[in-house]
């Protein structure tokens, strides 16, 4: 009892003042703030309902009505779902947006005063939250349950869940039921940050994609950078590359980034692979890299040097005549995953990169003698050019570490056939060697093509996978499957996101955002903590673009405006300390 009261002593202080009174500081005593935001949003739509007459469900349209979260003496303005015998009474939510958190239901007075059992499921499309958990359509409670059965309070108050939908369908499981429900809200879990990036062009599909790519890293942005909020609620520190790309275009620095580069570190002691695949080690080193780049953390960086000299001399252990001979698991992305000859001339080409910016680190941390075992090595990698084999994914990383020319790349490879073969995740690497090559209009197409697709398809959070020609004769994922038509959610994927398996918010997917704010808006950090920034717009047939960039120093606004005779005006505002270069 007097171990109970103290902890709930030690609850209210945390809630009350944020921190620990002194009284609990000892070590004893372990507690962490959750720093997040929680939201209450209602359902936005009433997709479906299993009875349209008024017998079995009364009152729907009460959901949508803003709630307070509080149960209350009167049944007023409630939905009332029944069954008998034979009816099985059901209703699905739309919450208008893809969200990562759970759900809260407040119910009234109903005439027995037992527990109400319902049954929740959870969806990233309308589809899955209709789905039963089998091996037919992939739906899962991997990671995240998603698809369970829980008992309502008599006049009171229940939140549940923890994951990624924008779905929700609720059924009464039991016969002969009554269940009257005041609020049915999503609990939207999020870090309450700001957009500090920005970017607005005369062309609203860009800037759609580029908010919607925003978005998805945002909510990934967990305690740790997640890759899915749904499934993949792990931090897979390959896939962060392209989504601390935009967390520094959009959010600029934030803790969840060395919190979680320094999370797989402390669990990956060498010389194993981070996520048991020797890429993801080297996306590590690249990251620091990117991430030293945009804000000059020196501090920060230091504490990485031991780590870092190990792990280059580990790497380099795996070249042999001149080639990598990385072990661990071989992959870029799984659209490759069964071509080795493509995985092995992306490692060769991740290989040169990841030791060049090895060499930089280590020379920016003061050793020399790393950093002349990097160039060394470098020098003997490049002695060996595979074959990009017509993958666009390998002739994209070859092109980027300098093994083949981007225009050659581009013209023989990542042109070839628009889109097709593309993929979420190394579609930004593909879109980075376009802009290499001075391909900057076709990258833009390839956007509004690609990433655009997933929006005509519904999105409102970019996916794990997509490929354009699953839009064929297919529904939205925002609705019901019409007959005729495919459910593009349960009928494709691939390897560990088939079907309904498959995420539709995945944070390795946002290329684009940062993608438009280098090359199009035009911002390409040149020295470490952005302070001196090269200003390059590329507008294609944009009459403006214009926007923001987050740096230490603060904020830099920028505008490009096409004039009548077609030269682009340039006006740019910068703070103290940031040097700009037109």
């Amino acid at each position: 009892m007097k171990h109970g009261f103290i902890f709930l002593i030690l609850l209210f202080s945390i809630h009350a003042f944020g921190q620990l009174p002194p009284v609990f500081s000892e070590a004893s005593y372990k507690a962490e703030k959750d720093t997040r935001a929680r939201v209450y949003l209602s359902p936005v739509k009433i997709l479906w309902q299993s009875d349209l007459s008024g017998k079995y469900i009364q009152g729907a349209e009460n959901l949508l009505k803003q709630g307070n979260s509080q149960a209350e003496l009167v049944n007023k303005d409630m939905i009332t779902l029944k069954s008998d015998a034979e009816a099985k009474t059901g209703i699905l939510l739309d919450f208008g947006k893809e969200l990562h958190g759970g759900l809260q239901l407040v119910t009234g007075m109903m005439e027995k005063n037992v527990p109400v059992k319902v049954r929740i499921r959870f969806g990233e499309s309308a589809s899955e939250a209709m789905a039963d958990i089998d091996t037919l359509l992939g739906a899962t409670n991997d990671h995240a349950i998603r698809d369970f059965t829980v008992e309502l309070p008599w006049l009171g108050t229940l939140d549940i869940g923890n994951t990624g939908f924008r779905f929700v369908r609720i059924d009464l499981v039991d016969p002969n039921t009554t269940l009257l429900l005041k609020e049915v809200r999503a609990i939207f879990i999020f870090r309450d940050i700001p957009y500090v990036g920005s970017f607005k062009s005369s062309d609203e599909r860009l800037n759609q994609i580029w908010a919607t790519g925003a978005y998805t890293v945002h909510v990934n942005m967990q305690q740790y950078l997640w890759d899915g909020i749904k499934r993949d609620r792990l931090v897979w520190v390959g896939d962060m590359h392209p989504e601390v790309m935009t967390i520094s275009a959009v959010f600029g620095n934030n803790e969840v980034v060395p919190r979680s580069l320094d999370l797989i570190k402390d669990v990956t002691p060498l010389p194993a692979w981070m996520n048991g695949i020797s890429s993801y080690s080297m996306w590590w080193i690249r990251i620091q890299r990117s991430w030293f780049l945009y804000q000059g953390d020196m501090d920060y960086l230091r504490k990485q040097q031991s780590y870092l000299k190990g792990l280059l001399e580990h790497l380099i252990s795996k070249i042999k005549d001149n080639k990598e001979n990385l072990d661990g698991m071989r992959f870029m992305d799984w659209p490759t995953f069964e071509n080795k000859a493509a995985v092995h001339a992306g490692l060769q080409a991740m290989m040169v990169m990841t030791l060049t910016d090895g060499a930089e680190l280590s020379r920016i941390l003061g050793d020399e003698e790393t950093a002349r075992s990097c160039d060394a090595a470098v020098v003997s990698l490049k002695q060996a050019v595979p074959d990009a084999v017509n993958n666009k994914q390998a002739a994209s990383l070859l092109a980027l570490a300098g093994l083949m020319p981007a225009k050659q790349a581009n013209t023989e490879v990542l042109s070839v056939g628009g889109t097709q073969g593309f993929s979420t995740f190394y579609g930004y690497y593909m879109l980075q060697a376009k802009a290499l090559a001075g391909d900057y209009d076709g990258a833009i197409e390839n956007i509004k093509t690609y990433w655009g697709g997933m929006l005509d398809m519904g999105a409102t959070t970019f996916w794990e996978d997509f490929d354009t020609s699953w839009m064929r004769d297919a529904a939205r994922i925002d609705e019901l499957v019409p007959e005729g038509k495919i459910d593009i959610h349960a009928s494709y994927g691939a390897f560990s996101y088939k079907k309904l398996r498959h995420s539709l918010s995945h944070g390795w997917a946002s290329g684009p955002t940062s993608w438009l704010t280098e090359h199009v808006l035009g911002v390409k950090v040149l020295e470490p903590g952005s302070k001196v920034i090269r200003i390059e717009p590329h507008l294609g047939s944009l009459t403006f673009v214009e926007g923001t960039f987050p740096t230490p120093k603060g904020v830099v606004s920028i505008k490009h405006t096409r004039m009548k005779n077609g030269e682009i005006k340039t006006i740019v505002k910068a703070p103290k300390g940031i040097k700009v270069i037109k």
